[in-house]
């Protein structure tokens, strides 16, 4: 059964105030209500510009009639969310869901299923703009206020011109469903959509910043000496440990691109520490002194070498490349991005594995049968045509 869409979801004057959760028995109440319902529009703010750890500080929810705003820093338990999002028969409706499917499987270890994306919809259609921001200006009327978007979600109260703009996030996106749903219906492209949107589900909650001091993660990193690299990973290792004190991200610690001068130059006082562009006063009278014991320690080490990885042989190659060209003219004529038609991923496992009977091929592409029934058999004549 489609949702009813009151007049006033229509609307792009501001909405009602949201329904702020943060007790439990209210939470209870919310689920209950989510779970009686077949389509919520769902997203979340996290706290990664300001924290070592990044966490998240907000969910929102809507449904038909009504926007909520859940607390879980002021909840110690969000199991009774676990149904809502791990039942097939609640479509969830995100816009650019992996950020946050990642973050929610990652802090509340949440299943997931039945996802409606409207950022890859939108992108199937060939729809130029596809930010959130942009769709609902467009569709909408609406204007999202720019200056929150690199907001501080972990503080708390959180300011009311906070929450409106956090209610905006999902307050459209169920209307905007109804809209890109059937203009994919109307290009035969749902069932595409449908098998982009199952394939979203299967999240690990990987860290999107993976923690530890890998000197190689800086750009320019493999450009040094091998002295330099180690002095490089020392200086990373003390980064790490005062973020992790500080609570705060990295780059509030110490920028990559000031880091990896210090590694270049490696210098011995204060004065010669001073000259490296991009250390401030503040920064060089709390952390002057680990910064030189760091460069002392990596000069000290044993030099280290870059992780080496074996060069895919040439039939590999050959057959990416031809894979990614057939991507490219295939996409051409269908008026959508190259990933549409082929994702990174599966391109690269076609490449690998080398299919060249029908049932290598379904085997391989199991999980987009859209895409198997439509271009299988071109694939295997790209594939074919390597050798």
């Amino acid at each position: 059964m489609q949702p009813t869409i009151p007049p006033e979801r229509m609307n792009p004057s501001q909405p009602p105030a949201p329904i702020f959760i943060a007790r439990p028995a209210a939470l209870e109440r919310l689920a209950r209500l989510l779970r009686h319902e077949s389509v919520i529009a769902v997203d979340t703010e996290s706290n990664s510009l300001y924290a070592y750890q990044e966490q998240v500080c907000l969910i929102q929810f809507s449904t038909g009639e009504y926007d909520y705003l859940v607390d879980p820093l002021a909840l110690l338990d969000l199991s009774a969310l676990g149904p809502v999002f791990s039942d097939p028969k609640i479509e969830k409706v995100f816009h650019a869901a992996e950020y946050d499917l990642i973050c929610l499987k990652r802090d509340f270890g949440f299943d997931f299923a039945n996802i409606f994306d409207t950022m890859v919809a939108a992108r199937i259609l060939g729809r130029n703009e596809v930010g959130l921001g942009s769709i609902l200006e467009a569709e909408f009327g609406v204007r999202l206020d720019k200056r929150f978007q690199r907001a501080n979600w972990g503080r708390r109260p959180i300011p009311p011109d906070l929450l409106a703009y956090a209610q905006l996030d999902t307050h459209y996106l169920i209307p905007l469903r109804e809209q890109l749903r059937g203009e994919l219906q109307a290009k035969s492209f749902w069932a595409l959509a449908q098998e982009d949107f199952q394939r979203m589900t299967a999240v690990n909650g990987r860290s999107l910043d993976a923690k530890g001091p890998d000197c190689w993660r800086i750009t320019g990193a493999r450009d040094l000496s091998a002295q330099g690299a180690s002095v490089l990973q020392e200086l990373c290792r003390f980064r790490h440990q005062a973020a992790r004190h500080a609570n705060r991200p990295l780059f509030k610690i110490i920028g990559d691109r000031t880091i990896l001068t210090i590694a270049e130059r490696c210098p011995k006082d204060f004065q010669q520490l001073r000259q490296i562009a991009g250390m401030s006063s503040r920064q060089l009278e709390r952390y002057g002194e680990e910064l030189l014991a760091a460069v002392k320690r990596g000069l000290a080490a044993p030099p280290i070498y870059p992780p080496s990885y074996p060069r895919p042989d040439e039939r590999f190659l050959r057959c990416l490349d031809a894979l990614r060209s057939w991507r490219k003219s295939t996409a051409l004529r269908m008026g959508v991005p190259s990933d549409v038609v082929l994702p990174r991923d599966l391109m690269t496992a076609l490449a690998e594995s080398n299919p060249r009977k029908p049932e290598e091929l379904a085997e391989v592409m199991r999980s987009v049968p859209w895409r198997l029934e439509r271009f299988g058999e071109a694939i295997l004549g790209v594939i074919a045509g390597c050798y």
